[in-house]
């Protein structure tokens, strides 16, 4: 069992207590290509040095789920959860750099009140699982951002499409949706191993909320 902060506690009582957030269906045609909705893999690859690090002094973080991997159902009170807590911790934790926060240039952790990209994905990802979400559907991603900079972002392998949480919006974007660059990300059979995705950009930045799913 992963330990929660009070202030992740609070959080989990209160999004269990919430009133589900109603979304609206996707469009049809766009679920039957379902080959563009989902991030396609391309075999093994090195983790990030700063996940090899966090895994050696939180090995309890990242040990594989005893279950068959899945990807998870999508249902309106799913949905609800996914947007309430990427709003939740958008707005809980300030973005520092590593430099400025540890005097180092490379650090994961999951952060308490400040933290970079990584941080961010590590605390939702800690969150949902309380939540009820498989651990083999929440994925730690690694792309290029617009400015060819690296960023990280939280896939959620869902049965319809590879939804990204991202700290740097609230709402909830399809993968091919973000105009990032993926790079690669956690496999689903194991969170200590990672694979290579596919490498393009999309233009479409549409985004796909739990209150507003196009």
């Amino acid at each position: 069992m992963k330990r929660l902060t009070a202030v992740g506690a609070a959080l989990t009582t209160a999004l269990l207590m919430a009133q589900p957030v109603m979304a609206t269906g996707l469009d049809g045609n766009a679920l039957r290509n379902e080959g563009t909705l989902k991030a396609e893999e391309f075999g093994k690859t090195r983790p990030p040095i700063g996940y090899v690090r966090f895994c050696a002094t939180n090995p309890a973080e990242c040990k594989p789920g005893s279950k068959k991997p899945v990807r998870v159902a999508l249902d309106p009170a799913r949905w609800g959860l996914l947007y309430q807590t990427n709003t939740f911790v958008n707005g809980k934790i300030t973005p520092i750099s590593d430099e400025e926060l540890y005097g180092e240039s490379e650090r994961w952790a999951i952060p308490v009140d400040a933290g970079d990209c990584e941080d961010y994905v590590l605390l939702k990802q800690q969150y949902l699982e309380k939540l009820g979400f498989p651990a083999s559907s929440l994925l730690i991603t690694v792309v290029l951002d617009e400015n060819n900079q690296g960023h990280a972002v939280l896939t959620v392998a869902a049965e319809d499409a590879d939804y990204i949480l991202d700290n740097r919006r609230n709402d909830i974007l399809r993968w091919r949706d973000t105009k990032y660059t993926y790079l690669k990300r956690q496999s689903q059979q194991d969170p200590r191993q990672w694979v290579a995705l596919v490498k393009e950009r999309t233009e479409n930045s549409a985004p796909v909320s739990a209150s507003n799913r196009r």
